[in-house]
């Protein structure tokens, strides 16, 4: 009887290749790739991120596109990746901010823009997108636990005016339109910022008539 020729059973299924050296080298090209990445995003003109594409930083890490892929299934999981990279390298994170660490986590942020080629502004890209939800949403968790009395109103407009104080276009906004340098236009805001801390600390509402 004629037919198609199968491979004999072995009884066994085969296993990935999988040891702690395989493990190794996996999450080794994952940093490569992540850091390809970052390195790409400094040198781009603002926040525009159309030019971090697989073949770009496959090239840039020395990788084929195939092994990006492999890592980052999807063009919203590598700039995810590579976001939480520029957040590790400016000592930046939003889980746990009390009222008291907002300047000192804005402070790192202003000082992180100097690695860039020219100050970023945010586009309308999803990845920006969440990043600024993660920052609305911790902002409000701060203020929430420093001011629990305080109406849900008035608790957004606190956390909103943080918001602005410690965004990057506040910050081109001293240095391009006040003409000041990074570290000067760092104090500033600092300073704005430490000052509204203090309002939120001591009860002083931002809704005329009702503050203690």
């Amino acid at each position: 009887m004629t037919g198609t020729t199968r491979a004999p059973a072995t009884g066994r299924t085969k296993r990935p290749y999988d040891s702690p050296v395989r493990r190794q080298q996996v999450a080794s090209t994952r940093e490569r790739i992540v850091s390809a990445g970052s390195a790409i995003v400094h040198t781009l003109p603002g926040w525009d991120w159309r030019d971090l594409t697989f073949r770009a930083v496959a090239e840039r890490a020395g990788v084929s596109e195939r092994t990006v892929y492999r890592h980052f299934p999807t063009e919203r999981d590598l700039r995810d990746a590579v976001m939480r990279r520029l957040e590790h390298e400016a000592g930046v994170t939003y889980e746990g901010v009390t009222i008291d660490r907002i300047p000192e986590v804005a402070a790192r942020v202003f000082a992180s823009l100097s690695a860039f080629v020219v100050p970023p502004t945010r586009p309308a890209d999803p990845t920006f997108i969440a990043e600024d939800e993660r920052r609305k949403s911790a902002l409000l968790a701060a203020v929430r636990a420093a001011a629990s009395e305080w109406t849900d109103v008035e608790l957004k407009m606190a956390a909103a005016i943080f918001d602005v104080l410690w965004s990057v276009l506040s910050f081109e906004r001293l240095t391009d339109g006040w003409n000041f340098g990074p570290d000067d236009a760092t104090l500033a805001l600092d300073w704005a910022i430490g000052v509204l801390t203090a309002a939120v600390r001591d009860g002083r509402r931002p809704v005329p008539g009702l503050a203690h």
